[in-house]
């Protein structure tokens, strides 16, 4: 089979059992987040990758839920059910449906319709009907958005639903999508992820990021094969390495700043390589801190801007480092820099547009209005490129 064909044979529709081979934890005790590094094994796939690309994990959810959801539908799990939105050439059991098809969370107003007109339990028809009168809509959506599937069976008991029933009001369970942290030029059979662990409680209940436990905590190393794609990107280093790149990736946002630095060395890249990287205290998350400073002292990044928030009494951001230096940032890009931002795209990601803006104009002398060309212009050449989420 040749390469070509080989790599079409795996795909979002079709995606590769891979096996996850490392997980590590990459944050150190005491910090308040949950990092952990993981390397996804790819041989066999004939997947190929880029730096700058994602990796899409199809994840299954947690076995406690599902045993809840079934126990509280007064059924086995071995019912078959054909949910709508699969759109299932045969039936699949109901346990099968909600470990690996359906998404147990985000319920949505169809299913309190449907309670509604099923209580028996006149507290529960009354409390129902009141979520579905038109002047509660916000009350409705408060409602919704802190609990899942299993909170609301669990509060309306009296309101029973077949396993049909229920799995017709469920989304599809979708593939998350992780920026990779490595090169094919230095790792063309594996991709390395770097993931923040979602734990957090609503409603008085333990809730999870299903795809970063499903990694951290239901994946076994070297065993457990977990269902993968590559999403290729308009995202990546530039195709001449004599460029200098500007990258800025607080938190998880570094991971793909970890694969432009090896495949830029690896490449043979002449350009230079500036880092800002930010979190909470460089003692606990100074994520791949190590390899950072060892590439600073060989040259493999010229400059290496770190921002802790909380290792001060005053806060200091990503946005906050690139201010400071922004003679030397507005040279790189006069000298015909790439700038970079991977991360949070509700706040972070807007601030080091609004500081890039800024220093553009001061730095330049020019009006708001140039500094918005000039940015725009900076777009049009690939020079400015974001991955956010």
């Amino acid at each position: 089979m040749s390469d070509l064909a080989d790599a079409s044979a795996y795909s979002k529709d079709n995606p590769f059992p891979a096996k996850i081979t490392e997980n590590r934890l990459l944050s150190k005790a005491g910090s308040a987040k949950e990092t952990r590094h993981f390397v996804v094994n790819l041989a066999g796939s004939g997947l190929h990758y880029e730096a700058g690309d994602s990796l899409g994990v199809f994840p299954t959810n947690r076995q406690s839920e599902v045993d809840e959801i079934i126990r509280l539908l007064g059924a086995t799990g071995d019912e078959l059910v054909s949910p709508v939105m699969l759109k299932l050439i045969a039936p699949i059991t109901f346990r099968e449906a909600l470990s690996s098809k359906l998404a147990l969370a985000g319920p949505t107003p169809k299913i309190v319709t449907t309670l509604a007109s099923k209580a028996t339990d006149a507290g529960e028809k009354a409390k129902l009907a009141g979520l579905l009168l038109p002047e509660s809509k916000e009350m409705l959506t408060a409602f919704l958005d802190e609990r899942e599937y299993v909170d609301i069976l669990t509060e309306f008991p009296s309101a029973k639903v077949t396993p049909q029933e229920l799995v017709d009001h469920m989304r599809k369970l979708m593939p998350r999508l992780y920026s990779i942290a490595s090169s094919p030029r230095s790792y063309p059979t594996e991709i390395h992820l770097t993931v923040a662990v979602v734990r957090y409680s609503t409603n008085h209940r333990e809730r999870v990021g299903v795809c970063s436990t499903f990694l951290a905590d239901r994946a076994q190393v070297g065993a457990t094969l977990a269902p993968v794609f590559v999403s290729h990107s308009h995202f990546g280093p530039p195709e001449d390495g004599a460029k200098d790149c500007i990258m800025v990736g607080p938190g998880t946002g570094v991971a793909p700043f970890r694969a432009f630095v090896q495949d830029r060395i690896a490449s043979g890249a002449t350009g230079r390589n500036w880092l800002f990287f930010g979190d909470q205290k460089q003692a606990t998350d100074y994520l791949y801190g190590e390899e950072w400073d060892n590439y600073l002292v060989k040259g493999h990044l010229t400059r290496l801007d770190l921002a802790w928030s909380r290792d001060q009494a005053t806060k200091v951001y990503v946005q906050d480092r690139m201010r400071a230096n922004a003679a030397e940032l507005w040279s790189w890009l006069q000298g015909g820099a790439c700038f970079f931002v991977c991360g949070d795209a509700k706040r972070m990601a807007k601030d080091v547009d609004v500081a890039l803006h800024e220093i553009i104009a001061a730095q330049g002398g020019m009006s708001s209005a140039q500094a918005v060309d000039y940015v725009k212009q900076l777009k049009k050449d690939k020079r400015y490129q974001r991955d956010v989420y």
